[in-house]
């Protein structure tokens, strides 16, 4: 049984919240509200997942088919599939970055908060998949969820980790050290996912808090890419379109 079925087994339960993400203009404002939905989180419950997994294949997938957490048989080539495979794909690669981050807390200690950050996301990748492998009808009231918590968690982590970054003045290239390209890559599946999901949403009912978490994620992978490079004292690498072959061609005449 792969990742993404043995997944669709465990999903079940979650209270949904309804935050607001409003418009603020003032950090300090978005720290306060991040604040005060932490609080709240801490007294919210999703159901715990409820599957046993003692085999780990079954063959029930062997003519192309996988189940919905409500039961329902798809083809696995199906868009909604696609989707939630694709979290599945980039929790695997957070996952990487996340244990290169832990092996360098020892000589750089500040790399133990992304590396806590990245535990969070892989969690709420996994309640992200359990709404995207359950039909609209299907889904029960506490059933794991990403909810505008997570997306204003995001917003602030970005905000703090960006303010003391050097300001760009080109593009940057994936790069420089390990954790810095390791973390672009999670970017760049993050937006694959979120790409899917859009076209979901289009082609039938989805959850489109799962299109903004993917879309504040990516933004979220880039300023870490940055702020892991710049904690490591590693240089950037910015885009500079005349290092192409065309260019230094004309630099040599």
């Amino acid at each position: 049984m792969e990742p993404t079925e043995c997944a669709e087994l465990a999903l079940r339960g979650s209270f949904w919240i309804s935050f607001a993400a409003a418009q603020f203009r003032e950090r300090r404002e978005v720290d306060l509200f991040t604040g005060q939905v932490s609080a709240r989180m801490n007294s919210v419950k999703f159901d715990d997942p409820r599957l046993a997994i003692n085999r780990v294949y079954t063959r029930t997938g062997d003519q192309g088919e996988t189940g919905l957490a409500g039961g329902q048989r798809i083809p696995k080539d199906a868009l909604r599939i696609e989707a939630y495979g694709t979290l599945d794909e980039l929790n695997a690669f957070i996952g990487m970055a996340r244990d290169t981050a832990e092996e360098l807390t020892a000589n750089y200690p500040a790399l133990g908060e992304l590396d806590g950050i990245l535990k969070r996301v892989q969690h709420e990748l996994f309640n992200a998949g359990s709404i995207l492998a359950t039909l609209p009808e299907d889904v029960h009231p506490r059933q794991a969820r990403v909810t505008d918590a997570e997306i204003a968690q995001l917003e602030a982590e970005i905000d703090r980790m960006n303010e003391n970054l050097p300001a760009l003045r080109s593009f940057v290239l994936p790069g420089g050290c390990r954790l810095n390209a390791e973390l672009h890559v999670c970017r760049t599946v993050c937006r694959r996912a979120e790409r899917i999901c859009v076209t979901l949403a289009r082609e039938e009912p989805a959850d489109g808090v799962i299109v903004r978490y993917l879309n504040r994620l990516s933004d979220a992978l880039f300023v870490w890419s940055r702020w892991a490079s710049h904690t490591l004292g590693v240089r950037e690498i910015l885009w500079e379109p005349n290092r192409a072959a065309s260019g230094q061609r004309e630099n040599q005449s």
